[in-house]
C-alpha cells in the first residue's frame, strides 16, 4: 500500500461483502437511501441525491456527497477528502450509475445441493471442456443460494400465499391446489398473473385468518430454467411425451449465459430431477465489430441484424459463423467477411449448379430417365463421387460430435473439388454432340453431386439448398418430398469411396499446384506450352494422371525422376539468430565452410542425419534446419520448387514451334472473349476474321481446324473482318480479329 489509511468503510445494507462481514461481526444494518436513490428524511440530507447524473442535477437534483464532507468537516472528524478515480458499476442500457441495495427477498436453498450440481455437471459434453470444467464448473462449486424473487409487476408471480395475523405460508403448486385452498371454481381458468391472481384468497389452516399472496414476482431466468418441462405442462399432462425429449441432446447459447440459462436450466433439473437437463453444449463467443470491440447502440457499432439479413442474405451470415472460427471463440463481423464466405463457397456452389442447369436444358437432359450406372464411369467420376461419400461421411462424423467449422470446411472443400477440378475437367463431356453413354455418366455424376451435397449442406445453408433441390428434383420428380428439409441426411455408399484413387488425385492436384508456381515464376502464361516437367516424390503416377498434370499445365510431358540435382541446387547460410548465440566466435569459419560446400550433398546430409555437421578450426560444428537459411537455386533454364518431399522442376526454354503453339491457344481465347462480348450464345456457330498482320494470318491459316472446333467456327478468314471487330496485341504481335454469327 502507497498511500490512504489502510482502513476500508462497511455498509451492510450497500454489498454482498459488506453484509457478509457485518453479519459475522455484527455490524449495524443502516439504509439512509431509499430505493429511488435520495437520502432519507431522518438525515441531514433529506432529499438529497445519491449519484444523480449531470442531467439529474441540471433539472434541479442536489448531489448529497459534496454535502456529506461538508457535515463532516463542521464536526471535525473530516481528515482528507482526496479526489480518487475508480471504476464504478452503471446500467448497461443507460450508462447510468447503479446502487447495490439490500432487500429482504426469497431464496432457493442451492448450497443444500451442491454436490449434485457438480456431479451432474460432469455427465455433460461442454463445448469447449474448458467451460465447463472452468467457468461453470467453479460457479458450479462455489455456488450461492439463489434469490429469485423480485419487487416488480411484470412476472410470473410467485406462488407463495402468507396469513397476515399468524405469518403462516403455503405453496400453491396447481390450479386444483389453488381451487381447493381458495374455494373458487375459477382458479381452473383464471390468468395466472397480476392483478388476478392476487384477487385470490385463502384461509389460513393454522389461525382461519385471510392468506394474501406475497407481492414479488419470480426472477424471470426461473422461467427459462423450466423451459424443457413447462413448455409440455409436465408433470400435469403430456408425461411420455417430456420424458421422450428429457434430457436435451444439445443446447447452445453465448458465453455470458453461465449464470443465466445454463445455470437455471442445470438448478431446476437437478432439483426435481436430479439430472443434468442437457447432454451436449455448444457455447459460443461474442459478436464484436470488426475492430474486436464489443457492440452497442451508444457506441454507434452495433449492426442492425434486420439490415444485415436483407443485404447480406440469411445463409451467408450463417455460413461466416460456421466457416470463421471455432464457436466459442469471439467473432469479429463485418460485411467484407460475409461477403467473401458467400464467394467462396455460396457463389462456388451456385455457379456450379448454373452450369449443369445450362447444359441440361440445352440437351433437355431429364436425370430421372437415366440411373448412374458406376461399372460405366470414367476415372475422374469415380474420383469425384468418392469425395462426396467421403465429404458426407466427414461431415456427418463432424457433426455427429459438434465439430461445426470442420464439417464447414469439409463442405467448402467439396465444393471446390466439384467446381474448380471435376467440371473444369469434363466440361468437353458437356459440350459434346449428342447423348452417348460418356455424356450421360457426367450429367448424372453431377446431378448426383449436386443433389447429396446439398442436402448434407441444407442444416447450414437452408435457403440456397432448397432453391436448387426444389429446381433440380421437384421440377422433375412429381414423386420427391417437397422440400429438401423433408429428406434424410444422405447415407454414405462406402463401396464408392475409393481411398487410393483419392491419394492420386491429390498428388495431382499438388503436382499442378507447385507446377503452376513454376511457371509464375519464370513468367510464363498458362497457354504457352513447355516441353517438360519432372517430379521428384516419393509416389509415382500413372498415365492417366500423368495426362491430367499435362493437360493442366500445358506441358508436353511429365516424367517421375529420382534425382534432380542436374536441375537445381541449394545455397546455405547460417540463421544468426540461432547460430550467433551458439556459435559465435566460429561465425566467419561457418560462413565461409558454406558458401563453399556442394549444395546437394549438404541436402542430402541435413535430410538423412538432421543437421550439418563439420568443422571449423578443430571444433565440432552441427547445425540443424532451425540454423540455416536454404534457398533452392536453379539452373539456368530451368525452375524448380521444392514442398516436403515433393519437388518439380520445369524446363523453360521454348522452342519455336513451342511459341506458335502459344500463340494459337491465346487466339483462342481471346475469340472467346469476343464471342462473349457480342452476346453470342453458348452453342452460336460463327465466322472469324483477322487482317492487319501477317504473322497471326499464317498461324491461324496453319492452325485453322484446331481453332474452328475449339470456337465452334465455321470458317476463318485472313485479310478483312465483319461483324463484331477488337484490337487485340497478342505476345507483342498487333492483331484487328473479328466474330460474325451465322
Amino acid at each position: 500500500m502507497q498511500d490512504g489509511t489502510g482502513i476500508v468503510h462497511i455498509a451492510p445494507a450497500f454489498g454482498e461483502d459488506d453484509a457478509r462481514v457485518g453479519r459475522k461481526y455484527d455490524a449495524p444494518f443502516v439504509q439512509m437511501v431509499d430505493e429511488k436513490g435520495v437520502m432519507k428524511d431522518e438525515t441531514p440530507f433529506a432529499g438529497m441525491r445519491c449519484k444523480p447524473t449531470q442531467k439529474e442535477m441540471d433539472a434541479g437534483a442536489i448531489n448529497c456527497d459534496p454535502e456529506v464532507l461538508k457535515e463532516l468537516d463542521a464536526r471535525g472528524i473530516l481528515f482528507s477528502a482526496p479526489k480518487v478515480e475508480h471504476d464504478y458499476p452503471h446500467c448497461w442500457r443507460c450508462d447510468t450509475p447503479l446502487l447495490y441495495f439490500a432487500r429482504e427477498s426469497w431464496f432457493i436453498k442451492m448450497t443444500a445441493v451442491r454436490d449434485d450440481l457438480v456431479r451432474n455437471n460432469k455427465t455433460v459434453n461442454w463445448i469447449p471442456p474448458t467451460i465447463g470444467e472452468g467457468r461453470f464448473g467453479n460457479w458450479l462449486e462455489n455456488i450461492q443460494d439463489w434469490g429469485v424473487s423480485r419487487n416488480r409487476y411484470w412476472g410470473t408471480p410467485l406462488n407463495i400465499w402468507e396469513c397476515p395475523d399468524c405469518g403462516k405460508q403455503i405453496s400453491i403448486g396447481s390450479r386444483q391446489e389453488l381451487k381447493e385452498a381458495s374455494g373458487r371454481d375459477d382458479a381452473l381458468t383464471v390468468e395466472l398473473h397480476r392483478p388476478y391472481i392476487d384477487d385470490f384468497t385463502c384461509k389460513c389452516p393454522e389461525c382461519g385468518g385471510k392468506m394474501k399472496r406475497v407481492p414479488e414476482v419470480i426472477d424471470c431466468w426461473f422461467d427459462s430454467g423450466a423451459m424443457p418441462f413447462a413448455q409440455h405442462h409436465y408433470p400435469f399432462e403430456n408425461k411420455e411425451l417430456f420424458e421422450s425429449q428429457f434430457p436435451a441432446q444439445f443446447i447452445s447459447e453465448a458465453v455470458d449465459q453461465t449464470r443465466g440459462w445454463f445455470y437455471s436450466l442445470m438448478a431446476e433439473s437437478t432439483l426435481l430431477f436430479n439430472k443434468s437437463p442437457y447432454e451436449n453444449v455448444i457455447v459460443l463467443g461474442l459478436v464484436l465489430d470488426e475492430n474486436g470491440n464489443k457492440m452497442s447502440k451508444s457506441k454507434g457499432n452495433a449492426v442492425d441484424p434486420f439490415d444485415a439479413l436483407e443485404k447480406l442474405g440469411a445463409d451467408a451470415i450463417r455460413w461466416y459463423f460456421y466457416i470463421n472460427s471455432a464457436p466459442w471463440l469471439p467473432n469479429r463481423f463485418h460485411e467484407k467477411a460475409v461477403v467473401e464466405g458467400q464467394r467462396k463457397f455460396m457463389g462456388t456452389l451456385w455457379n456450379t449448379y448454373a452450369f449443369y442447369v445450362l447444359y441440361a436444358n440445352i440437351d433437355e437432359f431429364d436425370a430421372t430417365k437415366y440411373s448412374l450406372e458406376y461399372d460405366k464411369l470414367s476415372v475422374m467420376d469415380k474420383w469425384i463421387l468418392s469425395k462426396l461419400n467421403s465429404t458426407i461421411k466427414s461431415v456427418d462424423d463432424n457433426l455427429d460430435k459438434y465439430r461445426i467449422p470442420e464439417a464447414a470446411r469439409a463442405l467448402e472443400d467439396f465444393v471446390d473439388d466439384l467446381s474448380n477440378w471435376y467440371v473444369r475437367r469434363c466440361r468437353d463431356r458437356f459440350w459434346a454432340k449428342g447423348m452417348e453413354q460418356d455424356k450421360i455418366n457426367a450429367y448424372m455424376t453431377l446431378y448426383t453431386s449436386l443433389v447429396e451435397i446439398c442436402k448434407a449442406a441444407a442444416p447450414m445453408i437452408p435457403f440456397m439448398t432448397e432453391e436448387i433441390y426444389r429446381n433440380l428434383v421437384c421440377s422433375i420428380d412429381p414423386k420427391a418430398l417437397e422440400s429438401i428439409h423433408l429428406c434424410d441426411f444422405p447415407k454414405v455408399h462406402e463401396n464408392y469411396i475409393d481411398a487410393e484413387l483419392e491419394a492420386n488425385m491429390d498428388h495431382v492436384l499438388k503436382s499442378v499446384v507447385m507446377g503452376r508456381a513454376c511457371r509464375n515464376a519464370a513468367n510464363i502464361k498458362n497457354r504457352q506450352p513447355i516441353a517438360k516437367m519432372l517430379i521428384k516424390a516419393e509416389f509415382t503416377l500413372d498415365e492417366f494422371y500423368k495426362e491430367i498434370i499435362e493437360d493442366e499445365l500445358n506441358i508436353k510431358a511429365v516424367e517421375f525422376a529420382d534425382d534432380v540435382r542436374a536441375f537445381t541446387t541449394y545455397k546455405f547460410k547460417p540463421q544468426l539468430k540461432t547460430v550467433g548465440p551458439k556459435y559465435g566466435k566460429f561465425l566467419g569459419g561457418i560462413q565461409k565452410y558454406l558458401a563453399g560446400v556442394d549444395g546437394n550433398e549438404a541436402m542430402d546430409q541435413v535430410n538423412n542425419e538432421g543437421a550439418l555437421k563439420f568443422t571449423v578450426d578443430g571444433n565440432e560444428i552441427e547445425l540443424t534446419k532451425d540454423d540455416l537459411l536454404i534457398e533452392m537455386v536453379q539452373q539456368e533454364g530451368y525452375v524448380s520448387l521444392n514442398e516436403g518431399n515433393i519437388t518439380v522442376v520445369l524446363d523453360t526454354t521454348l522452342t519455336p514451334e513451342l511459341i506458335e503453339e502459344g500463340f494459337v491457344r491465346e487466339l483462342v481465347s481471346k475469340i472467346q472473349t469476343m464471342r462473349k462480348e457480342a452476346g453470342f450464345e453458348v452453342m452460336d456457330r460463327i465466322k472469324v476474321y483477322s487482317k492487319d498482320n501477317e504473322r497471326i494470318g499464317n498461324i491461324l491459316s496453319s492452325f485453322k481446324e484446331d481453332i474452328k472446333k475449339e470456337v465452334l467456327a465455321d470458317d476463318v478468314i485472313i485479310g478483312s473482318t465483319a461483324g463484331y471487330e477488337k484490337s487485340w496485341n497478342i505476345n507483342g504481335e498487333d492483331v484487328v480479329l473479328g466474330v460474325e454469327k451465322q
